[in-house]
């Protein structure tokens, strides 16, 4: 008897440890952890400078507020500043919380309340981050959504014209909509969002919680694109595990978050810091880049090749290491299959897998779960 609101949805593992890209579960059965905590463990599972990281930081300091200057914040900021568009940066513990920050700061500095967002996004569950989403299933049951919220169509740019009005403060958007089937924004209608959003005089907001830091072979997946967004919010990956987001803004944002506009008890904290400090220094290397965007063609190339053919296979898309399956049949039991073979994959909606490996995953383990998704997959086929 369980004493958790039963909240998620788990699976029959119960992990005891991991290291790199493998888990080991509770049995000492080991898994390719093509999951990553949801896109989050970046560098894989205890990855030696992250863990010397915190362990320093934890025999020294672990909180001491906002109120005193963090010195690990603004190392991070620093850099998180000189790889992106923005200039300065908020610290909070979530992508939500970030996202949160993201849409007070565009109310708040353009003084209008009304956001535009995409059909199948995904911005987090608090309410205003929810109201954010464009999925109703993340809607139902909690009463009135935000009204100043609505909803385009990805790679659709008359979509959002039609919706821009005097009182839109913002357009807000995903290059790469992970939770909302793995959809890649197309480069022509990225470059027709920034002239729209130049023309009008629209913050541009991205939300890089799924694709920053290094997860499509750029610091942050709007590069791949040339957009120039005025908000950038990061999370997940950012702590490789550890609890820490990030809003990032232009300069000229600055003077709509003076003190008392917003704030966060942990955000930020120093055990947090010493961990970013520890991603970044590793993960923003020019050559550690280059090796994730070669990584991630190889793969889709090596599913291509297995997969590609079969005919349950719809498609095959994604950006760096963030690639989706898509199926003609419900691919439930093809995750199950997945993991009883040892690798661990995700489903996002009823019809396509979702794969996040580790960026530090070497060749031989990408050929390796392209070899048993193939099998899995052929299986059903086969069945058929």
């Amino acid at each position: 008897m369980s004493s958790l609101f039963p909240t998620y949805q788990r699976w029959e593992v119960s992990a005891k440890s991991g290291k790199g890209t493998m888990l080991i579960d509770t049995n000492g059965k080991e898994y390719l952890d093509f999951v990553g905590g949801i896109a989050v463990c970046n560098l894989g599972h205890c990855h030696p400078n992250v863990v010397d990281a915190l362990t320093n930081q934890a025999q020294s300091l672990w909180h001491v507020s906002n109120l005193f200057q963090i010195e690990g914040q603004e190392q991070a900021a620093t850099v998180l500043a000189e790889q992106s568009s923005g200039d300065y940066v908020f610290f909070c513990n979530s992508g939500t919380e970030a996202n949160e920050a993201a849409i007070k700061l565009a109310r708040k500095f353009t003084g209008k309340n009304h956001i535009i967002s995409l059909a199948n996004s995904f911005h987090g569950r608090t309410l205003g981050s929810m109201a954010a989403t464009g999925q109703a299933k993340i809607h139902e049951g909690y009463g009135t959504m935000l009204s100043s919220f609505t909803y385009a169509d990805l790679n659709d740019i008359e979509s959002i014209k039609e919706q821009i009005s005097q009182e839109t403060a913002a357009i807000m958007i995903e290059v790469v909509q992970g939770e909302g089937g793995v959809r890649v924004m197309e480069a022509e209608f990225a470059s027709q969002l920034q002239e729209l959003c130049e023309q009008h005089e629209l913050l541009l907001i991205v939300d890089e919680v799924q694709t920053g830091i290094g997860r499509t072979g750029k610091a942050f997946g709007y590069e791949n694109l040339g957009l120039s967004p005025d908000i950038i919010t990061v999370a997940k990956g950012l702590g490789n595990g550890f609890p820490v987001g990030a809003m990032i803004g232009k300069e000229h944002l600055k003077s709509a978050f003076q003190p008392g506009s917003h704030g966060s008890t942990f955000g930020g904290n120093p055990l947090a810091m010493a961990v970013v400090n520890a991603v970044l220094e590793t993960i923003f290397d020019e050559s550690f880049l280059k090796q994730v965007e070669e990584k991630g063609n190889s793969f889709q190339t090596y599913l291509k090749q297995s997969l590609g053919e079969l005919p349950i296979v719809k498609d095959i898309r994604g950006l760096g290491l963030l690639v989706g399956i898509e199926c003609h049949e419900p691919v439930a039991d093809l995750i199950t299959k997945a993991r009883e073979q040892g690798l661990l994959v995700l489903p996002v909606g009823p019809n396509v897998i979702r794969l996040l490996p580790p960026l530090v995953v070497t060749d031989e383990e990408l050929q390796q779960a392209a070899k048993i998704l193939a099998q899995v997959v052929g299986s059903k086929t086969a069945a058929i």
